[in-house]
């Protein structure tokens, strides 16, 4: 464990009180903050500090032609490639950068320096997760493996006590727990379901985990630790179902009879739940677990303790649709939530909130040009917020062993 689960709990929940350090990808200068082992008093002088100098998202920019590297970006932003499918990005390393680049995350390192973790989303055993390790000034010092011979590593998630959750996406898949500190392989998690997983979010102060199922008929589940996280050894899942209550929506939950499915899908083995329309990405932030559905392009809020459900964005009522495939999700610490595009214009999309929190307008944070057969994938910012990762998982030829990762940061 990174730190004590007791003194995580109350740095997160006064993290995110305080409304967390903001966007310091977008401040004059490069600010750090680590919200996770910081005392009280240093957190809030540096939110102060950060609140100070970061504009909002919406005040970026119209994104200026393509980069070097086919990158549509806001004025004042740099790309980088950091690695290539079939190619060691690391000179201290012979592993080489999978094929298939999908969901992915960052994670602090002891020296200053953080770590990318990325599926692979190969079938047939051929997939995995690989991670490419940075120093504390962002140069590529190493690149290992910390899953290997899993099926459709599509999304997954980051554990507040720092290990990344990598879902298989098909109809017997499991979420495996993997260490990205060092090679090595994960542990698979059955109790967290037997199903065409995609991705999955942590609530760390109810001792919950949410997921994501893949399915014209997916469900929309929750997983609570009987014996408190990080224990996944014990616990029971639930999946959604949804009621109505005057022109509002909540959620009800279901327990699932049997987790592994042994006889039958998770799914239908509950009457009543809440069919979904493709589950994709997932995240949790502020009390709140956002989600996306494919097959009808929208984007969901769960309000955890209220129960309420609310579509914050559907492609069919939008008074400008410019997000379309949605897929990977994740939340900036102030509330911005970035989608990624699968195919669609190749576009990461923020959905910005109003200060009612009701409406969100949905503005491009970037694109990639010329990569048609592609999606982005793998969204993640580094500690600092001064960097963003994602992948093109497909490149410019549109085939697996063609993925591309940048890093996005100020010139």
């Amino acid at each position: 464990m990174l730190t004590t689960m007791k003194t995580l709990r109350v740095n997160r929940r006064a993290f995110m009180r305080r409304g967390a350090t903001g966007f310091a990808l977008f401040a004059a200068g490069g600010i750090k903050a680590q919200a996770i082992g910081m005392n009280s008093g240093d957190a809030a002088q540096k939110n102060t500090e950060l609140l100070a100098a970061i504009a909002r998202l919406s005040e970026l920019g119209p994104l200026l032609p393509p980069d070097e590297n086919g990158l549509r970006l806001p004025a004042g932003f740099r790309s980088r490639i950091v690695a290539r499918s079939g190619v060691a990005p690391s000179k201290n390393s012979e592993v080489v950068w999978h094929r298939a680049p999908d969901g992915g995350a960052v994670f602090p390192s002891a020296d200053g320096g953080w770590i990318y973790a990325s599926n692979s989303e190969l079938r047939d055993a051929a997939g995995g997760v690989r991670a490419l390790r940075f120093d504390a000034n962002g140069e590529i010092v190493d690149c290992y493996s910390i899953l290997e011979n899993t099926t459709s590593n599509c999304a997954g998630g980051a554990t507040p006590w720092g290990t990344w959750l990598s879902c298989e996406e098909h109809e017997q898949g499991l979420v495996f727990e993997c260490d990205p500190q060092k090679a090595g392989n994960g542990e698979a998690r059955p109790l967290l379901g037997r199903f065409e997983h995609e991705a999955v979010a942590v609530d760390l102060a109810n001792d919950q985990l949410y997921l994501t199922e893949d399915q014209r008929d997916g469900g929309f589940y929750r997983f609570t630790a009987t014996r408190g996280l990080p224990d996944l050894s014990a616990g029971q899942l639930e999946i959604a179902s949804v009621v109505q209550r005057g022109d509002r929506q909540y959620i009800e939950w279901l327990a699932v009879p049997d987790p592994l499915a042994s006889a039958t899908a998770t799914r239908h083995q509950v009457a009543g739940y809440q069919a979904f329309r493709g589950g994709e990405g997932i995240a949790y932030h502020d009390g709140s677990v956002y989600f996306t559905t494919k097959r009808d392009n929208r984007v969901w809020c769960y309000e955890i303790e209220s129960s309420e459900l609310r579509v914050i964005y559907d492609i069919k009522t939008s008074s400008d649709p410019v997000l379309a495939g949605v897929d990977n999700v994740t939340v900036t610490p102030r509330g911005d939530v970035l989608v990624a595009e699968d195919g669609g214009d190749m576009q990461l999309v923020v959905l910005l909130p109003s200060e009612d929190g009701e409406q969100f307008d949905a503005v491009p944070l970037l694109q990639v040009v010329g990569h048609d057969a592609s999606e982005i994938t793998g969204p993640a910012f580094d500690p600092s917020y001064t960097r963003l990762y994602f992948s093109s998982q497909r490149g410019a030829e549109g085939a697996n062993e063609f993925g591309v990762t940048f890093e996005i940061s100020r010139v």
